[in-house]
């Protein structure tokens, strides 16, 4: 390996380093270097990995993507309610699938407290990203439940990560964990509008592992974000509800439904469509 490292390098004295070939010879991975694009010396000078990484234009920092099938913001359609042809609210979205595959400012991470990577959409997130992400989230202190703190995405289409800790359940969630979930999509919007992001997706956060109902889950995170739109009805363009599993996509378009139309949730009709 070592020899690799070297050869790779002396072949790369004449070009200029960009922060992902920078990024995986910290790895000792050369084998994954990429030579497409090269950031100018004038932009490196006195940089990190993140600060080259910013200093890149947007189609610039496509070809650095951990994937080349990500979906841009126009492909993500607002939430029609069954049989309508109109959406309620234009700035909200579902979508079931891969949340790194998503190119917004920013995308939500269900973090644990150490922001230092686990299991779930955070280990994907983690992985989708790469190695910088986590030596930044290693300067952040950790975050408590219901807070947020932000990194950049590196690899990732999405600009941002925003990493909530949501509560841990056992069994049916207190009033204290009801808080605390509330908090974590609270907190998120208001840091992304902030630092004026316009463009962010949330996770299912809390379920699984963490323990809670999904369904008492998915009313406080549709309930928060439909809360904090109203109040600051300018601050976003588009929030999208990104699910993974076909039951929790059903669940959403039911709680949508419910929400934003005051129409009674029916999720055996929903699983029909």
């Amino acid at each position: 390996m070592e020899e690799e490292r070297e050869t790779w390098m002396n072949k790369r004295k004449k070009k200029k380093m960009t922060w992902h070939e920078l990024s995986y010879l910290e790895d000792g991975n050369s084998s994954k270097a990429v030579d497409s694009v090269v950031v100018p010396k004038k932009r490196e000078r006195g940089n990190n990995g993140k600060r080259a990484l910013e200093s890149l234009t947007s189609s610039e920092r496509r070809k650095f993507y951990h994937t080349q099938d990500f979906v841009p913001l126009e492909k993500i359609s607002p939430w029609i309610p069954p049989n309508e042809r109109e959406p309620v609210d234009r700035r909200i979205s579902l979508f079931r699938g891969d949340i790194t595959r998503l190119e917004l400012d920013a995308i939500v991470n269900a973090a644990n407290s150490s922001l230092m990577g686990g299991g779930g959409v955070d280990g994907c997130i983690h992985r989708a990203a790469g190695p910088l992400l986590k030596k930044e989230c290693a300067t952040l202190g950790g975050c408590e439940t219901g807070k947020a703190k932000m990194t950049s995405g590196y690899r990732l289409p999405a600009k941002n990560v925003i990493h909530t800790v949501g509560p841990i359940v056992h069994g049916q969630p207190g009033e204290q964990q009801k808080s605390s979930l509330r908090s974590c999509y609270w907190t998120s919007l208001d840091l992304a509008a902030r630092h004026e992001l316009k463009t962010l997706a949330f996770p299912c956060i809390s379920t699984g592992i963490y323990g809670y109902p999904p369904d008492e889950a998915a009313d406080i995170a549709i309930r928060t974000v439909k809360d904090y739109l109203t109040e600051y009805p300018d601050k976003f363009e588009k929030v999208v509800f990104c699910v993974f599993l076909k039951s929790d996509e059903t669940l959403y378009q039911c709680k949508l439904k419910q929400f934003l139309t005051d129409q009674p949730c029916d999720p055996q009709s929903n699983s029909k469509l």
